[in-house]
């Protein structure tokens, strides 16, 4: 009994002691492993841009373990996509990729999570000079989806910007003309891409050096200012003619841009050699940023022969063109029993792509009052020409206008210089300098009739509530509208050049013998479409007397810009003044243009559309 019980304690101590070595080793195969940390891995920056054979160090977190260790990794393109080292350090390969690189930071504490980042490599850009040697073109090839831009300016603090351009479909090469800058300087400039995803790249700094102008070239120009207001921001585009050197050595250019110091930041050589006596009437840049220009050969009578429209980008090279004897084929092809002249004095561009040209052309009249026999007179048309140019509307004032009112004389009838377009009716607003009207005309978005709805100035269809005769406008330039409307109850603005003003209910002119001298003005007219009224709301007067040409401009921060292009006191002269828009109007800006006639000058942005400088 005795022995039995002694085996069964010893059995018991060696159990216990097996059971105390067993709790010091580890778990057996059998045991539950435990599960990995529940991590989140994120990695900085998840979008970037870096150029061809550049590094890029990317960072990695990790949320939720003590350890903390990635692995990087590339997962596409499969080749040519450089290296990315074990701290995250990425080296893009020597040449451009048309998609982003993907790489991947998975967690080592929890190798099924991981997060991802893509990174675009990009080619340097490429900077050259042009024909016109204050224009550069920079040259990128971007993936397809990217936005280019471009800053540029004497030193690395840039200051002014391009418009964006966007790469073929699918990707490709992007020639971006920088234009805007000053003869012989050195520009700093830069590329800046907004690529697909939001990533931006920003080129490296390159140089270009402008080329230089002759000095026989630039316009003589002086800037004055106040000294204590500020102009409004932009550029000043000059349309300007050399009627005073025609045929002769001295041929300053016409179509120029220049800053608000005088000088001058873009040109067109409209007339390269000067013996052409061709001039811009006008030039407008467009919205796809290339340039219209009708360049058309001026006399002394301003009414125009030929014209030649044509479509430029900001170097000068032609896009497209159409001279007066194509238009001419495309009227008969059409069905217009109409032979033009001249394209002369303005066109209108319209929201759809159309353009209105401003065309005159002659017809023979045997029974006009005061005069004998057979006379030819000069009047004006309206042709719209659809996206390619072809004419689908058209409007003639030997149609709708009495060709016996005649205030200026014959054979010069009408002579038209400025359309603008109503966009709350559709309609289109003619003005005629030798009748001193502005004539509203049916035409509906290329649906109207052509009937003339109204015409306003002196003896026209409206009642001006004071100062007539001598307060409507006289030989007038440059009509715009100055509201938010175009219809109903709106203002119309204009530059009054004054000529051969009538002053009384007797009709005496100014400038006649007994009479006071003649003199411009610019005046904000307050119309009333339906009430058949008007009201001068505003004006500059007197100001020097400018017989001829002329603009006018309301500016967004409420200044009035005006050009006084033909000086009677200096007939080759043209000055440009930004006033106050106050009752007693203070100078703010002059410019001022020897030996040149100035027919539009007005301040833009800058040389992009949707851009200001």
């Amino acid at each position: 009994m005795q022995f039995r019980w002694r085996a069964q304690f010893i059995a018991i101590l060696l159990f216990e002691a097996l059971l105390s070595f067993n709790c010091g080793q580890s778990s057996s195969p059998d045991s539950p492993t435990l599960p990995p940390p529940d991590v989140s891995v994120s990695i900085s920056p998840t979008t970037s841009a870096v150029a061809t054979g550049q590094s890029l160090q990317l960072s990695a977190s990790v949320i939720g373990a003590s350890q903390t260790a990635v692995t990087w990794s590339i997962i596409s393109p499969a080749s040519n996509a450089g290296t990315i080292s074990s701290t995250g350090l990425y080296t893009a390969p020597a040449t451009a990729l048309a998609t982003p690189v993907t790489i991947r930071a998975t967690s080592v504490a929890n190798t099924s999570k991981s997060a991802t980042a893509t990174v675009w490599v990009i080619a340097p850009g490429q900077v050259s000079p042009t024909i016109n040697v204050l224009v550069a073109q920079y040259t990128m090839s971007l993936p397809d989806g990217a936005k280019m831009k471009v800053e540029f300016g004497p030193d690395t603090s840039y200051g002014l910007s391009t418009w964006q351009e966007s790469p073929p479909s699918g990707g490709g090469t992007v020639n971006m003309l920088v234009a805007g800058m000053r003869a012989s300087t050195t520009y700093h400039m830069r590329a800046v891409v907004d690529l697909p995803d939001g990533a931006v790249f920003q080129d490296v700094d390159h140089t270009f050096q402008t080329g230089t102008l002759p000095a026989t070239r630039v316009p003589q120009i002086t800037v004055t200012t106040s000294g204590t207001l500020q102009p409004n921001p932009g550029v000043e585009k000059l349309t300007l003619n050399n009627l005073a050197t025609q045929f002769s050595s001295n041929n300053p250019l016409q179509a120029i841009v220049t800053d608000l110091q005088g000088n001058v930041i873009w040109y067109y050589d409209v007339d390269p050699t000067g013996t052409a006596n061709l001039s811009p009437l006008p030039y407008r840049f467009l919205p796809n940023g290339h340039v219209l220009v009708n360049a058309v050969v001026v006399g002394i009578a301003g009414d125009g022969i030929g014209g030649d429209l044509r479509e430029i980008d900001l170097v000068g090279n032609i896009i497209r063109e159409m001279n007066a004897d194509e238009l001419n084929r495309r009227l008969a092809a059409a069905g217009y029993n109409l032979t033009i002249s001249a394209i002369h004095h303005d066109f209108c561009l319209l929201p759809n792509g159309h353009v209105i040209l401003l065309i005159n052309h002659w017809k023979d009249f045997t029974d006009l009052v005061g005069y004998t026999g057979t006379v030819s007179v000069l009047g004006d048309a309206l042709i719209d020409l659809d996206q390619n140019w072809n004419p689908v509307w058209v409007w003639d004032t030997f149609d709708h206008l009495d060709v016996n009112r005649h205030p200026k004389g014959l054979p010069d009838w009408t002579h038209g210089n400025a359309i603008i377009y109503s966009p709350y009716d559709g309609n289109l607003l003619y003005s005629s300098r030798h009748q001193s009207w502005v004539i509203k005309i049916d035409y509906e978005e290329g649906k109207g009739s052509g009937d003339v709805l109204w015409k306003f100035g002196y003896q026209g269809d409206f009642t001006l509530d004071s100062g007539a005769p001598a307060a409507w406008m006289y030989g007038q330039h440059d009509i715009r509208f100055l509201s938010p409307n175009s219809t109903g109850i709106f203002t119309l603005g204009l530059f009054d050049n004054g000529y051969t003003r009538v002053l009384d209910d007797n009709g005496d002119l100014c400038g006649t013998t007994g009479q006071p001298a003649c003199y411009s003005r610019v005046p904000f007219f307050q119309v009333d479409e339906a009430g058949r009224t008007a009201h001068v709301l505003w004006e500059d007067s007197p100001l020097d007397y400018s017989e001829a040409v002329g603009s006018m401009d309301l500016l967004p921060n409420g200044d009035v810009e005006f050009d006084e292009g033909f000086l009677r006191a200096n007939p080759f002269n043209s000055r440009v003044m930004e006033v106050t828009k106050e009752p007693t109007p203070q100078p703010v800006w002059e410019l001022d243009v020897t030996g040149q006639i100035g027919y539009r000058i007005r301040r833009i942005p800058s040389l992009y559309p949707g851009v200001q400088w």
